[in-house]
């Protein structure tokens, strides 16, 4: 039995060595068109910014070591140039000699990934643009930081490269900016998370300018819908499209977006060919909807599928759900499931809400507190999505929440998972129990939420009550306009000065002391809706929403 593999990386590497781990004696042929068959791709920022510094730590395997390790013939340089089903062949071109050869199978797996989008602009040609999608661009773009020792660059594109790539530069020693088309950055998250990494993101000296599109790169200019960046070097990263035109001229049916239509087994519609990684089309695991979400893990785990359905082992791939995590300098920033937006989209009644827990026990050093926003459907309280945007312990959150979806847990679920304490590395009451704390709360009708973007619509002309549970102090550094202040501590005592007979919507910093104020005022007959997220929520989004990025000096 003999299988071709069309492509390296994630998808066809992991499916080649699965294969012959399952079977000793299948002929497996591996074509990659470029130089490296596999290679860390989500490393290659971190070359660029030096906290990997040897380039060979990024290629996992190579042609020798998979003979080796393998006995699988691993032809670099070699573009598949033209699949025919009927014959079962594959033309090859060998790109270092220009030689074409057909190449027979019995089973073939496309892996071509996903390639760069460059956007129709004026500039996008020019010798300071790059884009990365492999290791060759990874080199290219760092020879040119060490050569031409550019003082500045913009990142065009605010997603998960994008501001990998922001911070890298930034590491590199480069001044850089951000523009981006939507109005935050990384679109997995909802715009309430995303404020705070916009606040930390300039922080850390990155300009940032959003709702922004690039018109033209004129020269050492980035010129904008709104203003202009200088630029001593740009680099793209508006997102990747499938690389599926050797597919599509075969036969295969791709969907709107270019993705190869696979079933859970990851076969295309054309017989034994089957496609996996980047190229091909996902089934969103909640929202149970074709997806285009290009992450490693999945890729990985596909490619082991087509290796196990090849090798007659039953095997499907049940969706994606694109969990992910990323650096930006100290912080974390990670997401599982839906957000607001794909909810809406697939039409889920949902609900929502937000806490701000520590990292670890308030008491032992180093304690962080970490946003954390979860989404679940009111009808089977399945969790949804989760967003959690810290520092220390984001990740292992993260990874409890992702599993917690992949099993099919409740948000009410979470209030049972016995998970691992200690004041080093947790609470006794872990982040996660108190998100199902909270929404365990909601689901049974102890607290009745009201959001940040409910705040201005609520009415200023007396006929319901806003209370501001802080403390005087942390009144005095910035407040909601027409909200009464009277601190937790002595709401007992001044409760002849709330009407019963109006609704009370009360805030806190973060949401915790607002919902004992709740609780308080609930059992003495008032109706109560507490601020989900707090203070420190509302004051964070609004300020993203007010305060200008820049000022365009070319507008005035």
């Amino acid at each position: 039995m003999k299988t071709l593999i069309i492509g390296g990386v994630a998808g066809g590497a992991s499916a080649a060595a699965r294969l012959r781990r399952l079977d000793e004696a299948a002929d497996i042929i591996v074509l990659e068109r470029g130089e490296y068959v596999s290679f860390a791709n989500c490393g290659l920022p971190y070359y660029i910014g030096g906290v990997i510094t040897n380039p060979n730590n990024l290629t996992l395997q190579t042609p020798e070591s998979f003979r080796a390790r393998f006995n699988i013939d691993v032809r670099v340089n070699s573009e598949a140039v033209k699949i025919d089903p009927e014959s079962k062949t594959v033309t090859v071109k060998n790109l270092s000699s220009g030689e074409l050869y057909a190449e027979s199978y019995d089973n073939l797996i496309l892996s071509p990934g996903a390639e760069p989008i460059r956007p129709d602009i004026d500039g996008i040609d020019s010798e300071i643009v790059f884009t990365l999608r492999n290791i060759p661009d990874t080199l290219k773009i760092k020879e040119y930081i060490q050569k031409q020792k550019p003082r500045s660059a913009v990142v065009i594109g605010g997603g998960y490269i994008g501001v990998e790539m922001a911070e890298n530069l930034k590491e590199s020693g480069l001044e850089v900016s951000v523009a981006e088309l939507a109005d935050h950055l990384i679109a997995p998250l909802d715009f309430d998370m995303a404020a705070d990494v916009h606040r930390y993101i300039k922080l850390k000296g990155i300009g940032l300018y959003l709702n922004n599109s690039v018109k033209a790169i004129d020269g050492h200019t980035v010129v904008l819908q709104n203003g202009k960046i200088n630029a001593d070097m740009v680099i793209l990263s508006v997102g990747v499209l499938p690389e599926t035109a050797l597919a599509q001229e075969c036969g295969i049916k791709t969907n709107r977006r270019g993705s190869i239509i696979v079933n859970r087994q990851m076969k295309t519609n054309v017989p034994n060919i089957y496609a996996v990684g980047d190229a091909a089309e996902a089934e969103d695991f909640i929202a149970k909807t074709p997806a285009f979400i290009p992450l490693a893990g999945p890729a990985n785990k596909q490619g082991r599928i087509a290796a196990d359905n090849i090798a007659g082992i039953a095997s499907e791939y049940k969706g994606t759900q694109g969990s992910a995590v990323l650096k930006l300098f100290d912080m974390t920033v990670a997401t599982t499931g839906l957000n607001e937006k794909s909810a809406k989209a697939a039409g889920i009644n949902y609900d929502k809400t937000y806490i701000y827990s520590g990292s670890h026990a308030a008491y032992y050093p180093g304690a962080n507190n970490m946003s954390i926003k979860a989404l679940w459907d009111k009808n089977t309280l399945k969790i949804l999505g989760a967003q959690i945007v810290g520092f220390d312990g984001v990740d292992k959150r993260m990874d409890v929440l992702a599993a917690a979806i992949r099993f099919g847990a409740k948000i009410t679920d979470l209030t049972e998972l016995e998970l691992c304490y200690a004041p080093p590395f947790g609470s006794a009451k872990d982040p996660v129990n108190m998100l199902g704390f909270v929404a365990e709360n909601i689901v049974s009708g102890k607290i009745k939420q009201v959001f940040w973007h409910d705040i201005e619509t609520l009415p200023r002309d007396g006929s319901v009550t806003l209370l501001d549970v802080r403390t005087a102090m942390e009144v005095s550094r910035g407040k909601i306009n027409g909200f009464l202040n009277i601190p937790l501590d002595s709401l007992r005592s001044r409760l002849n000065e709330i009407s019963k007979e109006k609704p009370v919507y009360v805030h806190c910093h973060s949401g915790l002391r607002s919902y004992i104020a709740c609780r308080i005022l609930a059992g003495n007959g008032y109706d109560c809706f507490n601020l989900a997220g707090g203070w420190r929520l509302y004051e964070s989004v609004i300020n993203e929403r007010t305060v200008p990025e820049y000022i365009c000096t070319e507008c005035k």
